[in-house]
C-alpha cells in the first residue's frame, strides 16, 4: 500500500538526514492518519484510491506554495518545492489517458452521467481525473 511506502520512506529519509524529503513525508503521514480516523468513523479501511486522492491533493497544494514563492522570487524554496513534488508524484499511480477512459466509456451499457461518474469513481478512484471523465463523456 502507498501509505506503507510512504513511511518506510520517511524512516530512510530520517536515516539519510534528508530534511527536505523528511518534511514532505510527514505531512503525507499526517494527512493519511487525519484520513484513517475518518475512515474508521465510518467503519472502512483506507485504500490506495483514498491515498492517491490525498497525493493528489497534496501535489496541488505544493504546486501552487511553489508558484508563490517563485512570484516573491525564493530560489531556495522554489527548489525545495520542486523536489518535494517530485517525491509526491513518484507515488501517484498511472493517470488513465483521454483514450482509455473512452475504451472504458464505451464498455458500459448506461452511459449516463450519474452511472459513468459512480463507475469510474468505484473503480478507478485516484487513476483518472473525474473532470477528463466528465469531459470525454460528453464528447463521445
Amino acid at each position: 500500500m502507498i501509505y506503507d511506502e510512504i513511511k518506510k520512506a520517511n524512516v530512510q529519509a530520517m536515516k539519510d538526514k534528508d530534511v527536505v524529503a523528511r518534511s514532505i513525508y510527514s505531512v503525507l503521514i499526517n494527512k493519511f492518519m487525519l484520513e484513517v480516523i475518518k475512515k474508521r468513523e465510518k467503519g472502512e479501511e483506507l485504500n490506495d484510491g483514498d491515498a492517491a486522492n490525498i497525493l493528489q491533493k497534496a501535489l496541488k497544494e505544493l504546486n501552487e506554495e511553489k508558484e508563490n514563492y517563485a512570484k516573491v522570487g525564493n530560489l531556495a524554496q522554489v527548489e525545495a518545492l520542486t523536489k518535494q513534488i517530485a517525491i509526491v508524484e513518484s507515488y501517484l499511480p498511472k493517470m488513465l489517458s483521454k483514450e482509455e477512459i473512452a475504451k472504458i466509456i464505451a464498455g458500459i451499457e448506461d452511459k449516463s452521467i450519474p452511472f459513468v461518474m459512480k463507475y469510474f469513481k468505484a473503480n478507478y478512484n485516484g487513476q483518472c481525473d473525474m473532470r477528463v471523465v466528465q469531459e470525454v463523456l460528453r464528447q463521445g
